[in-house]
């Protein structure tokens, strides 16, 4: 006598019934979901899973020899899933029930083929497999957007740290980490200072939100006339220093400079009224320094700034250690 089929499919869902010539005569619906394309009913059971171990078997007779024996199975096509098994034989020469289970490889069968909790037996040891899987899989993901919030937090963070709110520009703490990385690299460079003139007058006349929308004019000029690879930091409140990197020679820097006296020197337009102001810079080539260091290029840059401001204003002049007038 045989258990009905519906038994053993609520019992053992990866069971596969054989007919006497080893045929599938029956397949759980588990088993069924592992060969989505075709039906498995008439097909030969070792036509669809190698028997790796405890050794290969070409009929039904080497496999009923290994009933109730721990069959060690993969799918003949891909993908090679492994399984375990176990046959039993069914009276009266019946034919025989192989029952089969992912065992290690339960990650691999639920990726595959797209199986749920559902598919296994109530009792089956896989389901909590998979609820502890699911379970720490939701920890880890959890876990990774912790991480990634974090990292985004410290991210922010570190460029706070090195960002003038204001303007968006570079502020003095990350200049000066410009600085060391150019001077300890080798790398040539220039270091130009630039100072508002009449910056003071916008405050007074037009107010301090007037003047901060000035500012950010101002810094969207620096940018808009260097480099992507040129840094522009903001080191005061009208202060800002250009480090120009490689620069071609001399005339290239105070062309630069040129520019943005220029362009700062036309009305800027706030709240429908022109606000004034000019700009005057300095500036310091690194190659004019037998060792360049940071602190003292910024003190020259500064001292020919002033220089720049004492010749009377909107001018640009180059510093020591080599003294020349740009024009």
């Amino acid at each position: 006598m045989r258990f009905p089929d519906g038994i053993l499919d609520a019992l053992c869902p990866m069971h596969a019934r054989l007919d006497p010539d080893g045929r599938v005569a029956h397949a759980g619906p588990t088993l069924a979901k592992l060969f989505p394309d075709a039906s498995l009913a008439g097909r030969r059971f070792l036509d669809l899973f190698e028997v790796t171990r405890p050794r290969a078997m070409q009929d039904m007779d080497e496999l009923m020899a290994m009933a109730s024996t721990k069959l060690h199975l993969r799918r003949c096509a891909a993908p090679h899933t492994k399984l375990k098994g176990v046959l039993v034989a069914l009276p009266g020469g019946d034919g025989a029930v192989v029952n089969l289970s992912f065992g290690i490889s339960i990650l691999d069968g639920v990726r595959d083929f797209s199986l749920t909790s559902a598919d296994f037996a109530a009792t089956d040891l896989a389901v909590e497999m998979l609820y502890l899987i699911e379970a720490k899989s939701a920890a880890m993901e959890a876990s990774r957007r912790l991480n990634l919030r974090l990292q985004a937090a410290r991210i922010s963070a570190e460029e706070q740290a090195f960002t003038d709110t204001l303007t968006g520009l570079k502020n003095r703490r990350a200049l000066e980490h410009v600085l060391e990385r150019l001077a300890a690299g080798g790398v040539r460079f220039a270091l130009t200072q630039i100072d508002l003139d009449h910056f003071k007058d916008v405050n007074d006349t037009l107010g301090h939100p007037a003047g901060d929308q000035v500012l950010q004019v101002v810094a969207r000029v620096l940018v808009e006339e260097t480099r992507a690879r040129d840094t522009v930091a903001r080191i005061g409140g009208d202060e800002f220093v250009l480090v120009l990197e490689a620069p071609k020679d001399r005339a290239a820097v105070a062309g630069v400079a040129r520019r943005i006296i220029a362009r700062l020197a036309r009305p800027i337009v706030v709240d429908g009224r022109a606000a004034h102001i000019a700009a005057s810079a300095g500036s310091v080539m690194s190659g004019d320094y037998p060792r360049p260091e940071p602190a003292r290029m910024l003190a020259d840059a500064d001292a020919a700034l002033y220089a720049a401001k004492n010749a009377g204003r909107g001018r640009h002049r180059f510093g020591a250690p080599r003294e020349a007038d740009s024009g």
